[in-house]
């Protein structure tokens, strides 16, 4: 699929920005793990310190292999969002958004490395443009070499490229898109057919 490169330039990256400045004020919350059954249940923002942190309760709960993300709305750490999400896969986990669950941004590029994938119905699941470290996604050629982080990503976990391309087109870095069940199955991002995702005036209230 070839992107559509007629594109007029974004506003200054907010999306990473604003998270980034709220993580020196600590005013974000970085990912917490609860045990529930075979469940780990996740909520929050991914850091640095979240893959230690889900070491810890796997090694807790070594019969855990569902990952249920309650409330991912993204990273502040694309590259920390990556090697937690690499590891997700490598240790065989299955991923879930409950029915009145949210992954947005970083968080839908970590659900998407579940073994299995469940988008119950009425699951909110947000995409957008990723900018930082001066570059704006959206903005820079196909063959830029910051996208390969997240195409070698998702060739390693068999998800289809154009989905990327789809993202960076979907929303301007500082929105989010609201993806509908249509798009997720376009882009075989679950298990079995997703059926009804949150819409966008219930997911912007999340």
């Amino acid at each position: 699929m070839q992107r559509d490169r007629a594109k007029t330039l974004r506003l200054p990256f907010l999306a990473a920005v604003l998270p980034l400045l709220a993580a020196c004020s600590g005013q974000y919350t970085p990912v917490s793990f609860t045990a529930a059954g075979d469940q780990i249940v996740a909520s929050g923002t991914i850091d640095h310190t979240t893959l230690s942190a889900f070491e810890e309760i796997m090694d807790e709960n070594p019969g855990a292999k569902t990952l249920v993300l309650q409330n991912i709305e993204g990273s502040v750490d694309d590259d920390s969002n990556v090697v937690f999400s690499r590891v997700v896969r490598e240790e065989g986990f299955d991923t879930v958004v409950p029915s009145n669950g949210l992954v947005a941004s970083g968080g839908t590029d970590l659900f998407l490395a579940g073994n299995r994938r469940l988008l119950e119905p009425g699951a909110c699941v947000g995409v957008h443009s990723w900018g930082g470290g001066g570059y704006v996604a959206a903005d820079l050629p196909d063959g830029h070499p910051e996208h390969d982080r997240y195409l070698d990503y998702f060739e390693d976990i068999g998800v289809n490229p154009d989905f990327y391309w789809f993202t960076l087109d979907a929303a301007p870095e500082d929105e989010m898109h609201w993806m509908t069940s249509a798009e997720a199955n376009r882009y075989d991002m679950t298990t079995r057919a997703a059926t009804r995702l949150g819409a966008a005036a219930i997911c912007d209230e999340r």
